[in-house]
C-alpha cells in the first residue's frame, strides 16, 4: 500500500502543513486486515458446513435440506431423505410462534407447492395433495390416508390452512394474511386498537407512495440549499438566537418576582402553611433565576468575540462546499458501504444460525448446534459490527478532513487539485488507514461495555432494585459521555494526522493541547454552532412536514395520511443529520486548523497566515480589541495572547 517506516513521527512536533507524508499506525492496521480475515473465516466455515444452503433452501425438522438428496442423521427417523422435487419448507402450524426464542414452534416439512387457497378441512387438503402432488402431512402418511389414519390429527396441518406463498429466494411457505404474525406487532396492534386500522394505515402509505417519494426529494433538496445559503444568514441567525434566550431568561426571571410580589401583598395574617411554603418556593426560584439571568448575560458578554468566530466559521464553510462541491454527496457513499456491509453481516448472522452438526432435541426433531470454541463465534461477530461500522464512518471523518485541510492550507485556491475528495481518499487508503483503525477501536471499547450495560438493564427490567437500577443507568450514561468526548477527541485526531502525517497519540495529544488553549472558542462553537445546526434541521423537517400537510390533505376523504407523514418527517430528519453533520464536521475542521494557523503564524513576512479573509478580518478585529484593552485588558484583549505566545516559542 505504500507504506513506509514511520519510527520518527512521535518525535515530530513542528507542524507542517502538507509538506510531507507517511504511513502512520501501521501495526493497527495489520491487526484490523487479520480481524477482517477472521470475519471472512467465519463467513467461509458457515458456507462450509452447509449453512447457506440450509439458510436459502429451508430445511425440515428432520434435518433434510429441501430440493436435494440428503444424508441420514442417526437417530432421526424421516431423514436422509431425497426431497429433489420438494422445495419450498412448510410449517404444520405457521402462527405459532415462540416470541421468547423467536422461532415458529411447529413442525417442518418440504413440500411440492405452496397451499394457494385456504384450506378448511382435512379432506380439502388430501384433495390438495392429490391434484398439486404436493403432500402437506408428514413424510409417514400417504394422501389416502389422511382422512382415515388417527394421526393425520398430529400428523396433518391445523386446519383451516392458511392461504400462502413462497417468500423469494427463501423458499418458505409464508402466510399471506399478516395477522397471523400480529404478535411481533404488539405495540402497534394495541395503538390502533384493531386489525383493519393496521390495514387502512398501510393502504395509507401505498396510496399516497408517489408524493412520500416527492417530499423525501424535496427535503433533499432543502438540505443542500440550506447548506449554500447558511453561511449567508449565519451571522443574523445567531444574533437572533442570542437575543431570544437573553429575553426569554430576562421574562422568566420578571415573571416569577412578579408572581412572588403579587402573592406577598395579597397575603393576609390567616394564610395557611401551604401558601407560606409557596411563597417561599417562589422567592427561592426567583433568586435562582436572577442568579442563572447573570451569569448567563456575563457569559455572553465575555464569548461575544467567540460568538463571531463561530459565524465566521460558518461563512468560510459554506466556501468550502462551493470550492469542494463533492463533500455534499460524502454521506451517500457512507451511507452505501454501511448498507452493504450491514447487509454481509446480517447474511453471515444467519449463516450462523444455521450452522452445526445436527443433534436431536427433546422432542425428537433435529436442531444444528455449534459445540466448542466455535459457538462464540457469533461474539467476534458482533464486535465486528461495531468496529468495522465505527472504521467506515471514520475514513469518512479522515476523509473530510484531509479535503477541508487541502482547501485551508492552499494560499492560492485556484492551485487546488482538480479533485481534493479524491486526493484525500487516496492519501487516507496509502497512508493513514492504520489511524483510523486505531481511533475506531478505541471507540469500540468503549461502545461494547455500554451496549452490555444497556442489554443487562433490559433483561433485568421490572426485576432488580432502584439501587442497581440507578447504578446502571448511571454507568450507561458515563459511558456514553466517555464515547462523545472520545469521538470529538477522534476527529480532531484525523485532522491532525491529515495536517501533519503523525499517528493517531501524537495527533490526539496535539489536537487536545489546541482545544485546552481554546477552550471558551470551542465552547462556544459547540453551543451556539450546534444549536444553529438543529435549528436548521427543524427547519426542513417543518418545511417538509407542512408540504406533506398540505399534499396529503386532497386525499383525507380515502386515505390516511398520518403514518405517510411521519415517515416523511423521518426521513426528512434523517437527510438533515446528515448533510449538516458534514457541514459541524468541516466547521471543528476549519477550528483547528485556524487555531493552528494563527498559532504558528502572525502575519509577518515568512509567517503569513493561511486563513480566509473573512477569518482575517476577525483576527484583525481581535487585534484593534486587544490594543485598545492595553497589556493588563480583559478576557478581549487576551483573546490571542496564548496562541501568540505559542508562535514565539516555536
Amino acid at each position: 500500500m505504500g507504506c513506509c517506516s514511520s519510527a520518527a513521527q512521535s518525535s515530530k512536533r513542528e507542524w507542517k502543513p502538507l509538506e510531507d507524508h507517511s504511513c502512520t499506525d501501521v501495526p493497527w492496521l495489520l491487526l484490523f486486515i487479520l480481524f477482517c480475515i477472521g470475519m471472512g473465516f467465519i463467513c467461509g466455515f458457515s458456507i462450509a458446513t452447509g449453512a447457506a444452503a440450509r439458510l436459502l433452501s429451508g430445511y425440515d425438522s428432520y434435518g433434510n435440506i429441501c430440493g436435494q438428496k440428503n444424508v441420514k442423521v442417526e437417530g432421526i427417523v424421516n431423514s436422509g431423505l431425497d426431497l429433489t422435487h420438494k422445495k419450498y419448507v412448510f410449517f404444520l402450524d405457521p402462527c405459532n410462534i415462540d416470541l421468547v426464542h423467536q422461532k415458529i414452534k411447529s413442525i417442518a416439512l418440504c413440500v411440492s407447492a405452496c397451499p394457494r387457497k385456504e384450506l378448511k378441512t382435512l379432506a380439502d387438503i388430501q384433495k390438495f395433495a392429490e391434484t398439486n402432488g404436493s403432500s402437506l402431512c408428514s413424510y409417514e402418511l400417504q394422501p389416502s390416508e389422511y382422512t382415515t389414519d388417527p394421526r393425520a390429527a398430529k400428523l396433518c396441518p391445523k386446519y383451516p390452512v392458511p392461504e400462502s406463498a413462497p417468500i423469494p429466494f427463501f423458499h418458505r411457505c409464508a402466510p399471506v394474511n399478516i395477522s397471523c404474525y400480529a404478535k411481533f406487532a404488539e405495540a402497534l396492534i394495541t395503538f390502533v386498537s384493531d386489525s383493519s386500522v393496521l390495514h387502512r394505515l398501510i393502504s395509507g402509505v401505498m396510496t399516497s407512495k408517489e408524493i412520500i417519494m416527492g417530499l423525501c426529494l424535496l427535503s433533499l433538496v432543502l438540505s443542500m440549499i440550506l447548506m449554500v445559503i447558511i453561511r449567508y444568514i449565519s451571522r443574523v441567525l445567531v444574533w437572533i438566537l442570542t437575543i431570544l434566550v437573553i429575553l426569554g431568561s430576562l421574562g422568566g426571571t420578571g415573571v416569577l418576582w412578579w408572581l412572588y410580589a403579587k402573592q406577598r401583598m395579597s397575603a393576609s395574617g390567616l394564610e395557611t402553611q401551604i401558601a407560606k411554603d409557596n411563597l417561599q418556593a417562589l422567592l427561592i426560584y426567583a433568586i435562582a433565576a436572577t442568579v442563572f439571568t447573570v451569569i448567563l448575560f456575563l457569559i455572553m458578554l465575555i464569548m461575544r468575540k467567540r460568538v463571531a468566530l463561530t459565524i465566521a466559521l460558518f461563512h468560510v464553510a459554506g466556501k468550502v462546499f462551493i470550492h469542494l462541491p463533492l463533500l455534499v454527496f460524502q454521506p451517500f457513499w457512507t451511507f452505501f458501504v454501511l448498507i452493504l456491509f450491514w447487509t454481509y453481516w446480517i447474511t453471515v448472522l444467519l449463516f450462523l444460525g444455521t450452522t452445526g452438526s445436527p443433534v436431536p432435541n427433546e422432542e425428537g426433531f433435529v436442531e444444528f448446534r455449534m459445540s466448542g470454541p466455535l459457538k462464540y463465534m457469533w461474539w467476534y461477530h458482533v464486535v465486528g459490527l461495531i468496529w468495522i461500522s465505527e472504521f467506515i464512518l471514520a475514513c469518512q471523518q479522515m476523509t473530510v478532513a484531509g479535503a477541508v485541510v487541502t482547501y485551508y492550507f492552499t494560499r492560492e485556491k485556484r492551485n487546488l487539485p482538480l479533485t481534493p475528495i479524491l486526493a484525500s481518499v487516496s492519501r487516507l487508503v496509502c497512508y493513514h488507514l492504520g489511524t483510523v483503525a486505531k481511533g475506531s477501536f478505541i471507540i469500540t471499547l468503549v461502545k461494547i461495555p455500554r451496549m452490555i450495560l444497556m442489554y443487562i438493564h433490559t433483561q433485568l427490567k421490572g426485576k432488580e432494585n432502584a439501587c442497581a437500577r440507578c447504578m446502571l443507568k448511571a454507568c450507561i450514561c458515563c459511558l456514553w459521555c466517555l464515547e462523545k468526548c472520545l469521538t470529538y477527541l477522534n476527529q480532531n485526531a484525523y485532522t491532525a494526522t491529515a495536517i501533519n502525517s503523525t499517528n493517531f497519540c501524537t495527533s490526539a495529544k496535539d489536537a487536545f493541547v489546541i482545544l485546552v488553549e481554546n477552550a471558551l472558542r470551542v465552547a462556544a462553537i459547540n453551543t451556539v454552532g450546534d444549536f444553529m445546526l438543529f435549528l436548521g434541521k427543524v427547519l426542513i423537517v417543518c418545511s417538509t412536514g407542512l408540504a406533506g400537510i398540505m399534499l396529503l390533505n386532497y386525499q383525507r376523504d380515502y386515505t390516511i395520511w398520518v403514518l405517510p407523514l411521519i415517515i416523511v418527517c423521518l426521513f426528512a430528519f434523517l437527510v438533515a443529520h446528515c448533510f449538516l453533520s458534514i457541514y459541524e464536521m468541516v466547521v471543528d475542521v476549519l477550528f483547528l486548523c485556524f487555531a493552528i494557523d494563527t498559532k504558528y503564524n502572525d502575519g509577518s513576512p515568512g509567517r503569513e497566515f493561511y486563513m480566509d479573509k473573512v477569518l482575517m478580518e476577525f483576527v484583525e478585529n481581535s487585534r484593534k480589541s486587544m490594543k485598545e484593552a492595553g497589556r493588563g485588558g480583559g478576557a478581549e484583549g487576551r483573546e490571542l495572547k496564548p496562541m501568540a505566545s505559542g508562535a514565539s516559542s516555536s
